[in-house]
């Protein structure tokens, strides 16, 4: 559980933003996505060989530049 102490005379508007930032350092967000919903091995798989062409794909482009 992720919590922050807010101080005497702080404002709301800082706390929360304290929070929100801890909140999306901590991964939870990302880990709730990806509890959701189940993608077989395979198609795992096949996302990742995907993402790794259009990374190539980007440092090629990045390097003839």
């Amino acid at each position: 559980m992720i919590g922050i102490n807010v101080q005497e005379n702080e404002n709301i508007d800082k706390a929360l933003k304290r929070f929100k930032k801890k909140y999306e350092r901590s991964g939870i967000l990302k880990e709730y996505k990806k509890r959701t919903f189940f993608l077989k091995p395979s198609i795992e798989k096949r996302m990742e060989r995907i993402k790794a062409k259009r990374r190539a794909y980007k440092e090629r482009m990045r390097d003839k530049n």
